[in-house]
């Protein structure tokens, strides 16, 4: 996940109450933000995935014989979202993963990854973006989204340039609350 200094750009883990709470549920509903790009026995990558806000939601979705890559950098937030799994029966659909300051640590094909609220965190979007790439199977989706209050309209389609130079189609924005938000296909898999 490329950064310079995480500590200047990541939301530290004592914040998480902020952003995983029942009331977020009414302008960010897991559900209906995953549901149409998910499918039972899936593997999803959920990148800085925090205390699990969409993992939950991702382990129903891909159903027993999917798999939800859970990735952060911090391990408070990986430790965190696995005692709350256990109390869901979800636990073991769910593998976590701590991430380094310069590679997310997937090393297996995925579906779908979701990055939200979190690209704007990354010093290295370049590099964090193929990495994603590398790993997306053909017609894999990447769903990112970025706070509008963090993420100016300049800075974010910078951002889906950059994954269309990667190899990314942009599909669709989505409407969600206070954000900026993107639907990218792989659609370049030459030599793979």
């Amino acid at each position: 996940m490329v950064q310079n200094d995480h500590s200047n750009f990541t939301c530290p883990w004592w914040l998480w109450f902020t952003f995983d709470n029942p009331l977020r549920k009414l302008v960010h509903n897991p559900h209906k933000i995953l549901a149409p790009f998910v499918s039972p026995g899936n593997t999803v990558l959920d990148v800085g995935c925090g205390m699990g806000y969409f993992t939950k939601q991702l382990a129903k979705l891909v159903g027993e014989d999917g798999k939800v890559i859970a990735a952060d950098m911090q391990s408070q937030m990986i430790a965190g979202l696995m005692k709350r799994l256990k109390k869901t029966g979800l636990e073991k659909r769910v593998h976590p993963q701590i991430s380094t300051a310069n590679r997310i640590g997937i090393n297996e094909p995925i579906d779908m990854a979701l990055a939200f609220w979190m690209v704007h965190e990354v010093s290295d979007r370049e590099g964090f973006l193929s990495e994603i790439y590398k790993f997306l199977k053909p017609q894999g989706i990447l769903l990112i989204v970025e706070p509008k209050i963090h993420v100016s309209k300049q800075n974010f389609y910078k951002t889906v340039l950059m994954c269309q130079k990667i190899g990314f189609a942009a599909v669709q924005e989505l409407p969600i609350f206070m954000s900026r938000s993107i639907v990218l296909i792989k659609t370049n898999w030459e030599g793979e």
